[in-house]
């Protein structure tokens, strides 16, 4: 950003102040990086329950009787394999097959959806879709009427029981929670359990408040963006601006599953499937570092036999693991877990190993193999 620029504020950044938070510039937002500190944010999110501001957070609505069509085909995954009540994570392509952006899909009704979308890309979303929109499609963007809390944690559960006790995964359903009326789905981006809460802007610091009362014998505490990152790392969560980009494709970013090739057409499907056709040149990759080094940052060069075969997307010491870990590019030859490769730190070599996904395995995780939902600028 410019100096010239204004920070935006997210309907909770008074709270946010009152708790001591060290506030950053995110995505055109002044936003919580942590309150006590990222690795103790982090554990509470393992280990019990933690609560996120995500109001940066873009909401479009599209309805109308052609509107599952519509989407069909704007966006990468299949959408008539959905239903009402469901939430489906799929992409919003450019014709080179390029990720636009990366974005949660929830069918409220017959004929109405919600899409969750990274604050960043708010703007260019709503208006690649109103441009895409005819007939009886109906696109809206409601960025400055809805706010959204993320409730992330083993605990979480008992924090909101009518919800847990009838919501799948992936599932969406309206509820009261703390006497507010929400959108709640069973979602995240952390690979614990935990919920998505999508209140009127009015009603979210009645929401927070209580949540963080209601929390505390359970040991819940507000957590800030550094957490979130490096519990969305341990999982190999991509973040749209790093992992992927509207210059990497689904195919490359091993996200295929959420590519439906079959269907008839979207945008981005040709280039799909003549670059499949060709056989990729480059893969994104988990590695863990397997000596003591400093951690691994975006834009860091993977080596390999001394040869530059890449590159670093996402970095970051793992509090779980105790190591440094990452994502990123390399050429495909060198792309098998096991893989040997070198990280070049500030002109040294360190050693790193390509690793499967995830890096965190927790056993009781009962979201460990979760579609994933990214929410990210």
């Amino acid at each position: 950003m410019s100096g010239t620029e204004t920070l935006r504020r997210t309907p909770l950044h008074a709270a946010h102040v009152a708790l001591g938070a060290k506030l950053v510039p995110f995505a055109g937002y002044e936003m919580p990086v942590y309150y006590t500190s990222i690795v103790e944010e982090h554990h509470t999110v393992r280990q019990r329950v933690g609560l996120f501001d995500v109001s940066h957070m873009g909401e479009l609505i599209v309805s109308g009787p052609d509107s599952e069509a519509f989407l069909n085909r704007m966006l990468s995954n299949d959408v008539s394999k959905s239903t009402a009540g469901r939430a489906q994570y799929t992409f919003l392509l450019n014709e080179d097959g390029g990720i636009r952006d990366d974005l949660v899909l929830y069918w409220l009704e017959p004929s109405r959806f919600m899409l969750l979308v990274n604050s960043a890309n708010v703007e260019n979303d709503f208006a690649c879709l109103r441009f895409g929109a005819s007939g009886s499609v109906v696109v809206e963007n409601h960025h400055s009427e809805i706010a959204t809390l993320s409730l992330q944690g083993p605990l979480a559960v008992k924090l909101v029981p009518a919800a847990a006790a009838t919501l799948g995964l992936f599932h969406i359903a309206p509820f009261n929670v703390c006497g507010v009326r929400c959108w709640v789905s069973r979602t995240g981006y952390t690979g614990e359990d935990g919920f998505e809460l999508l209140c009127a802007i009015p009603d979210v610091n009645r929401l927070w408040n209580a949540l963080l009362a209601q929390g505390a014998p359970l040991g819940i505490k507000p957590c800030g963006l550094g957490a979130r990152d490096t519990l969305r790392l341990e999982m190999c969560y991509p973040l749209h601006g790093q992992d992927i980009t509207d210059a990497t494709t689904p195919l490359e970013a091993g996200l295929s599953r959420f590519v439906a090739l079959d269907k008839p057409d979207f945008i981005g499907r040709d280039a799909l499937l003549a670059q499949k056709a060709r056989g990729l040149t480059r893969k994104l990759v988990p590695f863990k570092m397997t000596e003591k080094a400093p951690p691994p940052r975006p834009h860091y060069p993977l080596l390999a036999g001394g040869r530059r075969v890449g590159e670093v997307t996402s970095g970051a010491p793992s509090p779980s693991l105790g190591i440094g870990i990452g994502m990123g590019y390399v050429e495909t030859e060198f792309a098998a877990p096991g893989t040997s490769l070198g990280v070049d730190i500030r002109g040294k070599t360190f050693a790193a190993v390509v690793e499967t996904k995830p890096f965190w395995k927790k056993k009781t995780n009962e979201c460990s193999n979760q579609p994933l939902l990214r929410q990210n600028t």
